[in-house]
């Protein structure tokens, strides 16, 4: 069964090449990855700083947070 990702961004360039990057090079197999465009869904905010996202584009893998700066 794939792990849940989810990969919070906010829309710019920089963010939508991360996120064509990063998500494409996972094995979906492994990876089932949720793509949250944080500026469509603001409500979604508190539940990505909750989960420890301070700046974005991030993934959050295995309750874990990887910022990509």
């Amino acid at each position: 069964m794939a792990e849940k990702a989810v990969f919070y961004h906010a829309g710019c360039t920089v963010c939508v090449d991360a996120e064509q990057r990063f998500v494409g090079a996972l094995n979906p197999a492994a990876y089932d990855v949720e793509v949250v465009h944080l500026g469509e869904a603001p409500q979604r905010l508190a539940e990505a700083e909750a989960a420890g996202v301070q700046s974005v584009p991030a993934i959050v893998m295995g309750g874990a947070v990887y910022h990509i700066n």
